[in-house]
C-alpha cells in the first residue's frame, strides 16, 4: 500500500502557528515597551526582557510542536534586530560617545542580514547551519545552545543594566562602566560577566559578516564560470 503524502499547511494554518503567535505577542511587548521606556524604567525593562525571554519559548514551541517555518524564522531575527536596534538607539541619546552605540546597531544590523541572505544563496535551511565554517567560535556559538543563550542573555542585560544606572542624558559611558566595576558589588559582577559574553557576541558578529561576505562573493565568482 502506497504512502500517503503528510497534507502541506495552508497559508493561514502557517500564519496561525504556535511559535508565530509568540512572536506577534512579543511584538506587541516591544511596542508597548518602548512607548513607556523614560517614563517607568523598571517596566519597559522587565516587558523588554520578557520579549526577549519569549525568543528562546517560541523556539522550544516550534521544535515540540514541529511548527519551524521560514516565516517564523524570519519573524524572529526581524523582532530580535528591531528590538535591540531601538535599544540601542536610545542608549546613544543616553550615553556618549553614542558612535559607539550606533556602531554596534550597524555591526548587529549588516551581519545578521548578510549571515540570513548568504544562507539562501547556499541553499541552507537556517541561517544557524555553519558547520562548514573554519572558524570555532562561530560553530561554537551557533552549535552549542547554552553558549549562545549565555551570550545573547549576556548582551541585553548589560544593555538594560546601562540604560537603568544612567542618571541623566550624557554620561560618560566609560566612566560609569568603570565606576561600576569598581563597586565590588553584584551589580559589578552582572555588568562584568554581561560585558564578557557581550565582547564574545561582537566578535562573532564580526566573524559572521566576514563569513556570510564571503559566501555572497563565491556566489558571484560561481555564476561567471
Amino acid at each position: 500500500m502506497a504512502n500517503k503524502s503528510k497534507p502541506k499547511p495552508g497559508k493561514l494554518s502557517v500564519y496561525l502557528y504556535v511559535p508565530n503567535l509568540i512572536g506577534y505577542m512579543r511584538i506587541l511587548l516591544n511596542c508597548y515597551a518602548f512607548a513607556i521606556c523614560f517614563s517607568s524604567k523598571r517596566l519597559f525593562s522587565a516587558l523588554y526582557f520578557l520579549s526577549f525571554i519569549c525568543d528562546a519559548v517560541d523556539g522550544w514551541c516550534a521544535r515540540k510542536l514541529n511548527q519551524a517555518s521560514t516565516f517564523g524564522a524570519v519573524l524572529d531575527m526581524v523582532t530580535d534586530r528591531i528590538s535591540t536596534a531601538c535599544l540601542l538607539v536610545i542608549l546613544s541619546q543616553v550615553y556618549s560617545p553614542s558612535l559607539v552605540f550606533l556602531s554596534l546597531l550597524a555591526l548587529d544590523i549588516s551581519s545578521h542580514w548578510l549571515q540570513m541572505y548568504s544562507t539562501f544563496l547556499a541553499g541552507k535551511a537556517s541561517h544557524k547551519d555553519v558547520k562548514d565554517s573554519s572558524s570555532w567560535l562561530f560553530k561554537l556559538y551557533y552549535g552549542n545552545r547554552m553558549f549562545l543563550g549565555f551570550c545573547c542573555v549576556a548582551c541585553e542585560v548589560l544593555y538594560l543594566t546601562l540604560f537603568l544606572i544612567a542618571d541623566k542624558q550624557n554620561e560618560n559611558l566609560k566612566d560609569v562602566l568603570m565606576s561600576t566595576l569598581k563597586q565590588g558589588s553584584a551589580l559589578s559582577c552582572l555588568v562584568g560577566l554581561s560585558l564578557f559574553g557581550w565582547s564574545i557576541k561582537q566578535v562573532v558578529n564580526v566573524i559572521q559578516m566576514k563569513t556570510a561576505a564571503d559566501v555572497c562573493v563565491f556566489y558571484d565568482m560561481e555564476k561567471k564560470q
